[in-house]
């Protein structure tokens, strides 16, 4: 099985991009790729953007690789309660393309902050947004706290009650 996982953000130190790679390495018997978001940077999109440059090719080669997973496990970032810029833009590029740029692929959908909601409001939007655009959507998870709850030198969340939350979704749902 082929994992594709991403942290939606372009933060190099990406707490949600910690939090995909963590939870696609809880998959069996799986290939992981690890994508990171700055290296799918394009200009802002606009349709007068695309109407002078046409289909984006850093957006085409970002749906190449959804469509070469068996799986995709997606953390989002919350910023001012929506996605980041650096996700929404590649998803706008990308759905000019193809609209359902999630291609039919089952999604994990993650979302942590360092905040008590863990990225509540961005997980809330993107389970109600995505599966309009090809994602199915098989659990969805929170990690609130993060800094409280993730143990960046292990790489692992450090909270035994959160940990055994997403296992179990992973387990009963994938």
């Amino acid at each position: 099985m082929k994992i594709i996982a991403f942290g939606g953000s372009n933060s190099r130190h990406s707490i949600n991009k910690h939090l995909a790679t963590y939870a696609a390495g809880l998959f069996e018997n799986a290939e992981v790729e690890v994508l990171d978001l700055n290296d799918y940077a394009m200009p802002l999109f606009s349709v007068d953007l695309e109407k002078e440059i046409g289909q984006h090719e850093i957006a085409k080669a970002f749906l190449k690789k959804i469509e070469g997973a068996d799986l995709l496990v997606v953390s989002l970032a919350e910023n001012n309660g929506n996605y980041s810029a650096a996700f929404k833009n590649i998803f706008d590029w990308s759905s000019r393309i193809i609209k359902d740029v999630f291609q039919q692929k089952p999604m994990l959908l993650l979302a942590t902050s360092p905040g008590a909601r863990g990225g509540a409001s961005v997980l809330e939007i993107a389970n109600n947004a995505l599966p309009r655009y090809g994602a199915q959507i098989k659990g969805t998870f929170s990690l609130p706290a993060f800094n409280a709850n993730f143990d960046l030198e292990e790489n692992k969340i450090s909270n035994a009650e959160l940990d055994k939350e997403l296992k179990d979704i992973i387990k009963s749902s994938f």
